[in-house]
């Protein structure tokens, strides 16, 4: 039994099974968002969701979808791979790809601070509140976090999130705009920042994440959810890494659920 559990929970976290108590429904779904362009992404529904979540991967956030959810780039990122388990926690998943007009190189690269981009993720946003009958979190992974913390400080009210995770954040960048330097003042919703002590990325250095902590001075709600231990493999900025929280997903996942849950 106990061999069969760990088995299950491996699977869970790469996202291969859907969570076995939850009775999770699974579509492929395509939104038009902007004159001529959708947005396809894989839909993850448990029963009475607590809550929904945008999944924005990072690196050049091409997942290229299969329209039968299988993807040709990206299954190993950390918030694809646990999708799964984030349905698990009672939450409705959106798992986004790049929109129909950014379906080849350089995907998002270049797009992920755009108003073409925001327009998409208003549309995800809004479709997820109705379907869902619940709050709408985006949820930001590496590059994904300049996704997802542009987006909240360019909707506002009922066309924005109603909370923002940001794990594994950005946090310099001589070549875009990194998240602390944002404005993120305009932020009036609850804030996550997830990331790993170790996490080896250049780019985000654990000792930055206390000035972007004070940069988020109108957020009703903030903090910080730190993170030791897993595994780190390969490329410090990949996702097999301490940056990906490789080993420790289950945890992740399962704390940062319990944060976006409670009042």
């Amino acid at each position: 039994m106990r061999h069969w559990m760990q088995r299950c929970w491996a699977l869970l976290a790469l996202g291969l099974v859907a969570p076995a108590l939850a009775q999770v429904s699974q579509q492929v779904v395509n939104l038009p968002t902007r004159p001529g362009v959708t947005q396809r992404m894989l839909v993850l529904t448990p029963p009475a969701p607590k809550a929904a979540v945008v999944l924005l991967a990072g690196g050049h956030g091409g997942l290229q979808m299969y329209p039968n959810g299988s993807m040709r780039w990206g299954e190993g990122n950390f918030l694809v791979r646990t999708r799964a388990l984030w349905a698990d926690q009672g939450l409705m998943v959106a798992v986004v790809d790049a929109p129909s007009d950014r379906q080849s190189a350089p995907w998002l690269g270049g797009f992920r601070q755009e108003p073409e981009h925001a327009a998409d993720l208003k549309a995800v946003i809004a479709w997820l509140r109705e379907q869902s009958k619940a709050p709408v979190w985006l949820v930001g992974t590496s590059r994904g976090t300049q996704s997802a913390a542009y987006v909240t400080t360019e909707l506002q009210g009922a066309e924005g999130p109603d909370g923002l995770v940001l794990s594994a954040t950005i946090l310099s960048d001589d070549k875009s705009r990194a998240v602390p330097e944002m404005p993120l003042g305009r932020i009036r919703v609850p804030v996550l920042v997830v990331h790993h002590e170790q996490d080896g990325c250049a780019l985000c250095a654990y000792a930055h994440v206390p000035a972007l902590m004070g940069r988020l001075s109108n957020a009703p709600r903030k903090a910080v959810l730190p993170f030791t231990g897993g595994q780190s493999q390969g490329d410090p900025c990949a996702a097999q890494a301490y940056h990906g929280f490789n080993g420790i997903e289950g945890a992740v996942v399962q704390q940062t659920a319990a944060w976006m849950l409670s009042k």
